[in-house]
């Protein structure tokens, strides 16, 4: 099967009950993930990078309890997630790199609270992160790489005891951050030098 006229999931996928890994990634044709995604409960590891046709997701993705890893990059078109999004306690990992229409996080981003990394380098208009992403306590990776319409950061970030790298390069419009928000930093990249913080 050609991976590019894929246009929607096989609905066979469905009955794999011990299925661990779905990379899907490069699917660019593939408008929509079917609503039985959810009934797929062994799935840790989902890629839909690069599936440049999908606008949305269905909100059955939060029944994918055991999901640790979730990558979207390069879902030009995807314009924002599910609001239930928080309701994956178990996600590590969220990609959402080259997001390109995403403009605001769902405030639920708040409620994963076994994120570790939150890679969104890229997604160009993207306004702003939350306060709510104060409260994603193992946060550990904030990648926000040539976000241009960022301006600012929340003070909330203070409160990410874990987290110990942060990238600003290319933020084009960010104004800046009191250190005292970073005191927990090890690794601050905000242009072409990087910067140790102790």
């Amino acid at each position: 099967m050609i991976r590019k006229s894929i246009e929607s999931l096989l609905t066979i996928i469905v009955d794999l009950k011990h299925l661990i890994v779905l990379l899907l990634q490069g699917c660019q044709n593939l408008k929509e993930v079917f609503l039985a995604i959810g009934s797929i409960s062994s799935l840790s590891i989902l890629s839909l990078s690069y599936c440049k046709s999908i606008e949305s997701l269905p909100t059955t993705i939060v029944d994918v309890k055991h999901l640790t890893k979730f990558k979207l990059g390069g879902c030009e078109n995807l314009k924002n997630l599910p609001q239930t999004m928080g309701s994956i306690s178990s996600l590590s990992m969220l990609d959402l790199s080259n997001c390109k229409s995403i403009e605001l996080l769902r405030t639920t981003i708040g409620d994963l609270k076994h994120l570790t990394e939150l890679l969104l380098q890229q997604c160009q208009n993207l306004k702003e992160v939350l306060q709510t992403i104060g409260i994603v306590s193992s946060l550990s990776i904030l990648d926000l790489f040539y976000c241009k319409s960022i301006e600012s950061l929340p003070i909330a970030i203070g409160d990410l005891k874990h987290l110990t790298k942060l990238l600003l390069q290319g933020c084009e419009k960010y104004e800046g951050t009191s250190s005292d928000h970073w005191k927990h930093l090890f690794i601050i990249n905000i242009g072409l030098t990087l910067l140790q913080v102790h």
